[in-house]
């Protein structure tokens, strides 16, 4: 087995066993961290609770940002949740394409499809689906979705390319996606990145913030936007696990940053030229002030 596999195989049994448990039980979740006395930190995750279409059984406290609040979806609209878990995007998402629009999940683990279809079916939505499958070779065709959305999943997948690339793909052309993601900023520890559950656990396996751009502008995305970040802070008493005392009271505070960022972007028309961005004209989420374009 491959590294590539084996990381796939670490978050597909991190998954599987919160599918199991469920939130309540596992508040440690993906975006979460626990300490070896078992105190449970939330560290990432945004409240949905006063959203539109939210479902609380099919909330797992998976995510770190609110994509589907920033995606502009349109009533009628096709759209794919990329790493959907129990639903809660999808359904935040049905919401909004309505009964004429479509909603497809994916997900590679088995018994989180199974806790999906179960929800979908509960309330009644046969305009929702999930399919099992790896999101860096998605089971749809091309040119299908209007909107993606995602939630705290391209960083727990090693080939960031392939799923840029599998995102565009399946785009129709001007569609666009919405992705709330961790990103980097300066190195993080060894300890930290080599540890698997740590991987599993969001951090280990997020990128460099201007290297996870430029793999969206790389692909010939255009108006792309920093619609929401915010700082991550790790707790102490987490840190401790893998770094000195010292080293882990500096760490939040030594210009090395975890950031949740929610990043649109837009495929171009069938009669667009590519663009030709730099990092460096991207916007940022300081200029989205709500009601903007960015929002």
């Amino acid at each position: 087995m491959n590294n590539e596999q084996e990381l796939k195989s670490i978050v597909k049994e991190r998954y599987a066993k919160i599918a199991e448990q469920g939130k309540t039980e596992n508040a440690s979740s993906c975006c979460g961290a626990t300490t070896p006395s078992d105190k449970v930190y939330n560290i990432m995750v945004d409240d949905y609770s006063e959203t539109s279409g939210y479902v609380e059984t099919a909330d797992l406290g998976l995510g770190c940002g609110l994509p589907t609040k920033f995606a502009k979806i349109k009533k009628g609209d096709m759209v794919i949740d990329l790493g959907s878990g129990a639903g809660n995007d999808c359904f935040v998402a049905r919401h909004e394409t309505g009964s004429e629009g479509k909603v497809i999940g994916i997900d590679f683990t088995p018994i989180m499809i199974k806790k999906a279809r179960s929800n979908a079916e509960k309330l009644g939505y046969n305009n929702v689906e999930f399919r099992e499958g790896d999101i860096d070779d998605m089971p749809v065709n091309e040119n299908v979705a209007d909107v993606i959305v995602s939630n705290c999943v391209l960083n727990l997948v090693p080939n960031k390319k392939k799923v840029i690339r599998e995102i565009y793909r399946v785009l129709k052309p001007g569609g666009h996606f919405s992705i709330s993601d961790i990103v980097l900023i300066g190195n993080l520890p060894d300890a930290l990145r080599q540890d698997a559950e740590m991987y599993a656990g969001c951090v280990a396996g997020a990128i460099q913030k201007e290297e996870y751009l430029q793999l969206i502008i790389d692909q010939d995305f255009q108006n792309i936007k920093i619609q929401k970040e915010k700082p991550i802070d790790i707790p102490t008493d987490i840190l401790e696990q893998y770094l000195s005392e010292e080293e882990a009271k500096s760490f939040n505070h030594d210009g090395t940053g975890i950031f949740s960022i929610t990043v649109y972007a837009e495929k171009p028309g069938a009669n667009q030229e590519k663009p030709n961005l730099k990092l460096s004209e991207i916007q940022s989420a300081d200029a989205c002030e709500p009601g903007s374009d960015c929002c």
